[in-house]
């Protein structure tokens, strides 16, 4: 292979720069091979996360030539000669290099209701296949928090970032608002504090997802039409008045078990 120019982002919170590393990648290497050599000769302080380096843990997320990908999945062969640009992911503060503090996506996480099954039946649970599948697609996430990275809510709006869980955890309520054993209803907190509103569909996050979720088509979108339906849906309303049953508020459904 030619030569290369690995042009990496240097710097920390308080500011940085761009530094050109000249490269001869070697067949069949990924960028993060090459940043890994780079670190064993020319610059043993880059700092960059990994763990696995099999495309399974998320945890070398950063832009490279601009897009958000995994540094151990992106081959060298594949980008274009010349200079390859590696920045880290735009959305979150830099601690460090290619390091960037990630914890806004952990508080998130902290804040999204368990799975509240009902009391177990005689014989145990069931379900059918096609619940399980759904679910499935779901749990593929590796949290690589790519998806979160390019959403413009979080990407371009620093002011809603606390008010908005993004992709990554709109198809974790998804997940456990299809589930048919799940008693809770969190259709008002994912519209009241979770700011399932501010996501305008760009399908951005679907792109960027190394494993393929289809978090666009299947999980928010789905999702934004059964917060509708919890409001606007006269079927629904007319079951509740002849029920006697009222909706969960985003507190309850975030503190009290389902009746």
């Amino acid at each position: 292979m030619t030569d290369v120019t690995m042009r990496i982002w240097r710097g920390d919170s308080t500011g940085g720069d761009f530094q050109d590393y000249p490269m001869t990648p070697n067949e069949g290497e990924v960028v993060l091979d090459v940043i890994h050599r780079i670190q064993a000769t020319a610059a043993p302080d880059l700092a960059c996360r990994w763990n696995c380096k099999a495309g399974k843990c998320g945890s070398c997320s950063a832009e490279i030539n601009g897009k958000p990908g995994l540094m151990c999945m992106t081959r060298m062969q594949d980008l274009p000669g010349g200079t390859v640009t590696v920045t880290p992911m735009k959305a979150f503060p830099i601690i460090r290099d290619l390091v960037t503090d990630v914890s806004f996506n952990y508080a998130m996480a902290e804040k999204v209701p368990a799975f509240l099954p009902p009391p177990m039946p005689e014989g145990g649970y069931r379900m059918f296949q096609q619940d399980v599948e759904r679910g499935q697609e779901f749990r593929k996430c590796i949290e690589c928090f790519m998806c979160q990275d390019v959403c413009h809510v979080i990407r371009d709006h620093e002011e809603n970032k606390a008010h908005y869980a993004g992709p990554r955890f709109f198809i974790r309520y998804a997940e456990l608002e299809m589930h048919p054993l799940d008693t809770n209803d969190r259709r008002e907190l994912v519209r009241e504090v979770m700011g399932l509103g501010y996501c305008n569909i760009t399908k951005c996050c679907t792109e960027v997802c190394p494993e393929h979720i289809h978090i666009t088509d299947n999980a928010i979108i789905p999702l934004k039409e059964r917060v509708v339906d919890a409001d606007y849906d006269p079927i629904a309303w007319l079951g509740r008045k002849i029920l006697r049953r009222t909706k969960r508020s985003a507190t309850e459904a975030a503190v009290q078990p389902a009746p």
